[in-house]
């Protein structure tokens, strides 16, 4: 199962997990995405971007059409929605047309402390 991590840390955690798995020279059935803070994440994840990627989440290629049917959605909300995820990087075009979010699980990693 590949699954996509998006985690809020600084640029100093993040950058010493990408060198461990340099080293380590060993494959990850998972991708980390960083944010530097938990605000950042939600703003960029909003809750229709979340609803899409759900939706998506090992579903294969689907057009934008059937992305919005599956989310109870206008269509052009969705497909602007969509660009925005393919500009990011979350979602793939397909090579059959359509999109594709190329992960089977998403997992949400941040810490929340006492000031």
């Amino acid at each position: 199962m590949k699954t996509a991590v998006l985690e809020v840390g600084s640029r100093e955690e993040q950058m010493a997990g990408f060198a461990e798995a340099w080293k380590s020279g060993r494959s990850k059935r998972s991708v980390r995405i960083g944010f530097a803070t938990p605000e950042l994440l939600w703003q960029v994840l909003s809750a229709k971007h979340w609803g899409l990627l759900k939706a998506m989440c090992g579903a294969g290629p689907i057009s934008i059409r059937e992305a919005a049917r599956r989310v109870g959605r206008d269509v052009k909300a969705v497909h602007a929605d969509v660009t925005a995820l393919l500009k990011a990087g979350w979602l793939d075009r397909a090579a059959g047309g359509g999109v594709v979010f190329p992960f089977d699980a998403v997992k949400v990693e941040f810490l929340l402390e006492a000031a």
